[in-house]
């Protein structure tokens, strides 16, 4: 049997709290495919499904539509989702009334939003289940730390999440998904989906899926349930916590094969068991003058985690609170640190390589967390910001940070760049010829890759205590409409878990 399936991807993290807006330009720095282009990717989530589908027993055609991802940001313009939504459904439409579908696959992440819409992705599920109607099955990837809504659960049969975190299993999910869907149109699941929440609120520092930590266990916990023959797939979620929607949470996703009962049961209890966790997964917090006075303690290098500023998570990346205090070490003690700052950019850019340049360097694209430094210093590398990822979700992709710059000033290395990029595993820094092993101070901000990154040089890891919109604890973001009791808010909370039950079509 010919099966004809449609694939496509709108995939991006976004920020309620700040960071810069994120537009069409957005999704084309980094990845914006039409069409048959769609059949050339090899990687990710995408190639995952392609992969799959490629060595399946039945024949499948592919019909692409559209691949649209971008780097984590502020949230996605109204304008710019309905521009991808149109050229999605329009695909979807012109397939369906040509020759039919049998199955769509789907690469999301479950944490974007836009400036009217806070549930972006049960809004596009919905309008892919109108436009192709119920008997079409749609499968849908998430990322691990998705906000998984009642709107998604009902307009979608299946929804399989990245189990790594950092993330390093992109292909793998998609393959998953593929297969789920060729499961449910041989006839071999009838799925039925159940999603416990927990109303826990918490930074990724301790959402690691390696080791014992309190995030691998919840993760070890719902994948053991995988070895029930009634159970088909348990995804673990971390949720985003920047994101400002109701009924927010943590928790499991169970699927079983025609058995709810038992997804609804075991959903609770994967819910149940990271509820317990909860105060594991906050971290501790340390000043950066305390955290520079250790350093100085210590005979080698020292990772300072600035992870309130991190891109990752949807921050600008233009924060410079750290900077005052690595340049009041002088020229002697050697740091780096990253900045997004266009601007500045753009004035060494233009003033080239050894100039002596004055600038106002920070917080000039999210000007909600403070206020820029200024700073002179002499121009010492000129880059395009192009480069490579080796490994995780864009691995062998391109990322873009636009014209950059390597500024000194005292003894710090500021990489400037025009735009923020997901930082992996300190390609930026390689790409503008930092070598880390030489510094003193390594300012890293993301919440958890840097361990990857700079393990090699570094034994000391300290997470600062800073201001942004992606800080390490939740407990000063200003929530205006997630639901209270929630932790770290609240510690003790009257049966704290639901379940959300996927209704039918």
């Amino acid at each position: 049997m010919d099966y004809r399936i449609a694939i496509g991807a709108l995939l991006v993290e976004c920020n309620h709290f700040g960071g810069i807006p994120t537009d069409m330009a957005s999704f084309q720095r980094t990845q914006y495919v039409q069409g048959n282009d769609l059949l050339t990717l090899t990687d990710g989530t995408i190639g995952g499904f392609l992969n799959t589908l490629g060595q399946s027993d039945h024949q499948c055609t592919i019909i692409p539509t559209v691949a649209a991802t971008a780097c984590p940001g502020g949230l996605v313009l109204d304008s710019t989702y309905q521009s991808i939504k149109t050229d999605l459904l329009t695909s979807l439409s012109a397939a369906q009334s040509e020759d039919g579908l049998d199955g769509i696959l789907l690469a999301l992440h479950g944490s974007a939003a836009t400036v009217s819409e806070c549930d972006l992705e049960g809004d596009l599920l919905q309008a892919v289940r109108t436009t192709v109607g119920s008997d079409v099955p749609i499968v849908a990837t998430l990322d691990l730390h998705a906000h998984v809504t009642q709107r998604m659960l009902d307009f979608a049969d299946v929804l399989i999440a990245w189990e790594t975190y950092p993330h390093a299993d992109s292909a793998e999910t998609g393959m998953r998904a593929a297969q789920a869907l060729l499961d449910i149109l041989r006839g071999i699941l009838q799925p039925t989906m159940a999603m416990g929440i927990a109303p826990v609120l918490v930074g990724a520092i301790n959402g690691g899926t390696a080791g014992d930590g309190p995030f691998a266990q919840t993760m070890k916990y719902a994948k053991s349930m995988e070895s029930r023959p009634e159970v088909y797939s348990t995804s673990a979620f971390l949720v985003h916590p920047y994101l400002d929607a109701p009924e927010m949470g943590g928790g499991g996703l169970v699927i079983t094969n025609n058995a709810p009962d038992l997804a609804r049961q075991l959903a609770r209890s994967v819910a149940d068991f990271y509820w317990e966790q909860r105060f594991s997964l906050e971290p501790t917090l340390v000043a950066v003058s305390d955290a520079i006075q250790f350093g100085q303690t210590k005979d080698s290098t020292v990772v300072l985690v600035d992870t309130a500023d991190c891109c990752g998570g949807g921050a600008a990346g233009d924060s410079i609170e750290v900077l005052p205090d690595l340049i009041a070490l002088g020229e002697d003690v050697a740091s780096v640190m990253p900045l997004v700052d266009s601007a500045a950019a753009e004035k060494c850019h233009a003033a080239g390589i050894g100039a002596l340049v004055d600038l106002q360097l920070g917080h000039q694209h999210d000007r909600k967390w403070g206020v820029p430094l200024d700073v002179s210093g002499e121009v010492i590398y000129l880059s395009d910001g192009k480069f490579f990822y080796s490994g995780g979700i864009w691995d062998g992709c391109e990322g873009n940070m636009g014209p950059a710059v390597v500024l000194k000033t005292a003894g710090v290395y500021i990489c400037i760049s025009s735009f923020p990029t997901y930082e992996w595993c300190g390609e930026q820094y390689s790409a503008l010829r930092i070598d880390v092993t030489r510094m003193k101070y390594i300012i890293a901000k993301n919440p958890m890759n840097y361990r990857m990154a700079f393990g090699h040089c570094c034994d000391h890891f300290i997470v600062l205590d800073t201001k942004g919109p992606t800080p390490a604890t939740c407990k000063d973001l200003p929530y205006s409409h997630s639901h209270r009791p929630a932790f770290p808010w609240d510690d003790e909370i009257v049966e704290p878990v639901r379940v959300l039950v996927q209704n039918e079509h």
